[in-house]
């Protein structure tokens, strides 16, 4: 049996919200062009696999702002997930379990509903 911890509920916040903001980040980079600057689209052959781009128009300033916005929230989260003062309370291999735990604890099934949580 697994052990189960009693996290926080600004804990639990903060990690809820750097999954969210990580896959909005992931979203937005997806459906952007794959050049920040305009470059024109190239094609190699020569190496150990085939590699080709599109000419990239580049990003937006807009763009890059929304990227930029997206980073600097990512990296506040997870600096305040990681050095929150829940962890000093757990030690050792507990405290490693613990913040797997967290990373996962979204997709849990709270009993009886068939739903994660």
């Amino acid at each position: 049996m697994s052990a189960t911890y009693d996290f926080p509920s600004d804990l639990l916040a903060g990690q809820e919200e750097l999954h969210q903001v990580r896959a909005e980040l992931s979203a937005l980079l997806k459906r952007l062009p794959w050049s920040v600057v305009p470059l024109d689209g190239f094609s190699d052959e020569g190496g150990w696999r085939k590699i080709e781009r599109p000419a990239s128009p580049g990003w937006s300033d807009e763009e890059q702002a929304e990227v930029e916005k997206l980073r600097r929230r990512e990296h506040e989260l997870a600096v305040f997930v990681s050095t929150h003062r829940y962890w000093t309370e757990l030690t050792g291999s507990d405290r490693m379990r613990a913040r797997s735990r967290l990373k996962h604890v979204h997709q849990e099934v709270p009993s009886g509903t068939g739903q994660p949580a």
